[in-house]
């Protein structure tokens, strides 16, 4: 079944400030990303803010890169960016945006990560439908490794 959304989350046993600090952090990304396939910022040392972009080397068959643009940003409540691809792979990551949400829960912090196509200039109903399960596996092991960090 094709979906314009992917949702997973989990509640991560440490505050909110301590992981939103990492997921604003593009150089720390590699540390928490469950796909394998971001490297490293093209710029390290400094925190996200709204409307500021930033790019990654990216790894998925083939080198690329993208340049994302936070699209919301909440200190310890929200942050999301939207990837703009360029290259060879531009077809398959372009205008997709990932979302972290933040809520206090007894114990921790429960994240939900989302994987939203509907942002795309023009998704593809066959490559997004062909992702979506691999997307949800890699979210999972995202916030696992997200835990291991901030834990």
């Amino acid at each position: 079944m094709f979906t314009k959304r992917v949702t997973v989350d989990r509640v991560i046993k440490a505050p909110a400030d301590a992981i939103f600090a990492l997921l604003a952090d593009p150089s720390r990304h590699p540390e928490f990303d469950g796909s394998g396939t971001v490297l490293a910022a093209r710029r390290a040392g400094r925190r996200l803010a709204l409307g500021e972009s930033f790019g990654m080397d990216m790894h998925w068959g083939v080198g690329y890169g993208t340049r994302n643009q936070v699209v919301a940003f909440e200190p310890d409540r929200v942050i999301a960016w939207r990837t703009l691809a360029s290259g060879v792979l531009s077809h398959l990551v372009g205008g997709r945006t990932w979302r972290y949400d933040l809520e206090p829960v007894e114990g921790g912090t429960r994240v939900t990560e989302t994987w939203d196509t509907s942002t795309e200039a023009a998704p593809s109903r066959v490559v997004v439908g062909r992702l979506e399960d691999l997307t949800r596996r890699n979210m999972t092991r995202t916030l696992e490794r997200l835990a291991s960090v901030v834990e």
